[in-house]
């Protein structure tokens, strides 16, 4: 075969190749996983990576966003627009919505779903990654709230991870939307990447009121306080939001503490109101996802990773 003829062996941008110390990586990622989310109760579900490309097509900024630019899509013979799916968030919707009525509450499931956006690849996010999603449906007190960010908690130190190499942060949409309004959302996103200057600067473009901290309310005082109580700290972060536009409650993101890996690893919080676009009854809801690609630049960064599994 002449040398213009000759295959690339590089993989597509933005995705992986799996050789065997790779995988064998991801598969202790996957057990520690799936062992925190089973002694918490959670039982396992999955679905197809494709869906219907209208189960994406929500209302809101972030929701736009994924569609029109990072979601993949194609139509299918059948003249069908297909999506491989994005986040898994919505497929779980779409699974209960199904059978609402038999169901038998509160459901405790998790899934490890690899899921695709078209995004920029770079350090802790790719094109293509794995996820684990937990999510408690059926509880609408803050129990659910403090029993997600426990296992959340809970799966950090089955990582081997001491308290002081993560934060735990905590806000509250009711919150946002009683002091800034939802038109702020999309920058108060942005502020922890901005500097003071410059987010003072759009701030002002927006709003005639000076920016101030806002406060936590008395939910995010109970849930801190029961959380306290089991030995885990978590911060208020009164410009914290969450991307999405379907929580509706109490949102939270766990942070590394390490300078070499000072970032965001994953987040969630509560959605009361996602089974609403299939016609069917509300059911209060508690989630998060954790993607493999973070989880694994973190315990490489607090050098985490058994011996057997270092390279």
């Amino acid at each position: 075969m002449s040398e213009s003829k000759k295959l690339s062996t590089e993989p597509y941008k933005g995705v992986r190749d799996f050789y065997p110390e790779d995988m064998a990586i991801q598969n202790y990622i996957f057990d520690t996983w799936k062992e925190a989310a089973k002694e918490f109760g959670y039982v396992e579900y999955a679905a197809s990576i494709l869906e219907p490309a209208e189960l994406y097509k929500a209302k809101g900024e972030r929701n736009e966003e994924i569609v029109n630019e990072q979601m993949y899509t194609f139509i299918d013979k059948g003249e069908r627009e297909v999506a491989l799916r994005p986040e898994m968030t919505p497929t779980l919707a779409r699974m209960v919505a199904a059978r609402r009525k038999g169901l038998k509450l509160p459901l405790r499931w998790f899934s490890i779903p690899n899921c695709f956006r078209y995004e920029r690849p770079q350090r802790g996010r790719k094109r293509e990654h794995w996820q684990l999603n937990c999510d408690i449906m059926g509880i609408a007190g803050i129990d659910a709230e403090v029993e997600i960010i426990s296992l959340a908690h809970k799966i950090m130190m089955k990582f081997g991870a001491k308290n002081e190499d993560f934060e735990i942060h905590i806000n509250s949409r009711k919150i946002l939307e009683e002091t800034y309004g939802k038109k702020m959302f999309f920058l108060l996103d942005r502020k922890e990447k901005m500097s003071d200057e410059e987010f003072q600067v759009e701030w002002s473009k927006l709003s005639d009121t000076p920016y101030k901290d806002a406060e936590p309310n008395e939910e995010i005082k109970q849930i801190i306080d029961a959380l306290s109580e089991k030995g885990i700290k978590v911060k208020f972060s009164s410009s914290l939001t969450r991307g999405f536009d379907y929580y509706t409650g109490m949102v939270f993101e766990v942070f590394d503490t390490n300078p070499e890996n000072k970032r965001s690893l994953f987040g969630g919080g509560r959605y009361d109101n996602l089974l609403e676009m299939f016609g069917v009854e509300p059911l209060p809801t508690v989630g998060f996802g954790m993607g493999d690609v973070t989880m694994r630049d973190f315990l490489e960064t607090h050098d985490l990773l058994p011996k057997e599994l270092k390279q």
